[in-house]
């Protein structure tokens, strides 16, 4: 009889290299995999799969070289620990990135024998890791939470307010056009590389807001984007009129930070039509922007409260004051979504104006369907 082969991780961003190493495995025997949950990704580390552990189980039971898959019911470095004593395989097969003294220790102390494997790419196939793959753009994305539009004059002129945003980790590859200031990402990928280069970010923020705004540029895009990619953390921009914020207060708190990442999820829309423009049939007006203005206060104190009704009634208002000035924001689609989550959601807005990016929600309740987020912490 083929014997058991026995292999963990959490083949997120799966490659080349993964499939390499399972078929090395499977020369062994017959191939079980223990995958990571989401929950032990983000105990280990410290960050969200790119792939759910839906799909990666998905991925890894498709490959010819697997016998059988299943998500590790346990946490930890032996999450995996309560199948490994109910399957007892002949081998437990690590790599060298995954050799570990409490993995030989199980094993030793179950009778299994355990073996390291080299990493050896597929010939003529390059050496591909997880973490060189990830490392390949470390540039993080920006989400607005409320008052944007504030950022441009024609706007802020008629009541100075807020734009509450958040720098995002690339934990995974949001569309463009999607509302996450992806064409601004790309002029900083362009300019700096794969990473915000060190240095004092607001600095660094005006460089990218040039650079994204070079002369004869006819619509300016708002400092908001670049100031969302470049400063980490949650950061509250106070405009009045110009371009740039009079006044940036920064929140660096953990416990905010992580209150936050458990409240906000993202539900994917269907695309916006390609000529799509959203400053058609503009309705301006300084009511409707002391409105917005008031409503992104109204957030962001909802935010500090740690207050998840206020958070998200704020939310929810300034998405409505935006769409009374710019009415084109939403579409019949969109608002099909918006109520499919009404009764589970405290608010809600939109990352991209007309659909075509992703619905934001502030809830207190799972939503297996929907994206987390992961706050960046870090400066560059």
């Amino acid at each position: 009889m083929a014997k058991k082969v026995f292999v963990s991780g959490f083949f997120d961003l799966l490659h080349s290299g993964h499939v390499a190493f399972l078929q090395q495995a499977a020369r062994k025997g017959e191939v079980y995999v223990s995958l990571g949950s989401d929950e032990t990704m983000r105990q280990l580390k410290h960050r969200n799969p790119l792939y759910g552990e839906e799909e990666r189980l998905f991925m890894v039971a498709g490959l010819a070289s697997v016998k059988y898959t299943f998500i590790a019911s346990g946490t930890g470095v032996l999450d995996f620990e309560p199948e490994l004593r109910a399957l007892r395989p002949d081998i437990f097969l690590v790599n060298e990135d995954g050799d570990d003294l409490q993995k030989r220790v199980l094993c030793t102390s179950l009778g299994i024998e355990y073996l390291v494997m080299k990493r050896e790419p597929h010939h003529p196939l390059p050496f591909r890791s997880s973490e060189t793959i990830r490392d390949a753009s470390k540039m993080p994305y920006r989400l607005d939470l409320a008052g944007g539009w504030l950022d441009q004059p024609y706007v802020s002129k008629y009541s100075p307010g807020p734009v509450i945003t958040i720098s995002l980790e690339p934990t995974q590859e949001f569309d463009l056009r999607s509302g996450m200031a992806t064409s601004t990402r790309s002029k900083a990928i362009s300019i700096w590389g794969s990473r915000i280069p060190a240095g004092n970010p607001v600095d660094l923020a005006k460089i990218l807001f040039a650079c994204d705004n070079p002369p004869g540029t006819k619509e300016i895009a708002g400092s908001q984007d670049a100031i969302g990619i470049v400063l980490p953390h949650l950061n509250c921009l106070w405009y009045g009129g110009e371009y740039w914020p009079k006044h940036i207060e920064s929140v660096k708190d953990d416990a905010t930070l992580n209150w936050l990442e458990r409240h906000l999820r993202l539900v994917k829309l269907k695309p916006r039509k390609e000529d799509f423009r959203v400053l058609d049939q503009t309705n301006i007006t300084p009511e409707h922007a002391i409105a917005l203005s008031q409503a992104a206060q109204r957030c962001y104190q909802g935010i500090l409260e740690k207050d998840i009704i206020g958070f998200g009634r704020g939310m929810r208002d300034s998405f409505e004051a935006q769409v009374r000035m710019f009415p084109l924001m939403t579409n019949p689609l969109v608002q099909e979504t918006i109520e499919k989550y009404r009764e589970t959601a405290y608010g809600w807005k939109l990352s991209g104006a007309g659909g075509g990016g992703y619905l934001v929600l502030a809830t207190d309740l799972p939503l297996p369907d929907a994206i987390p987020l992961r706050i960046r912490r870090v400066g560059f």
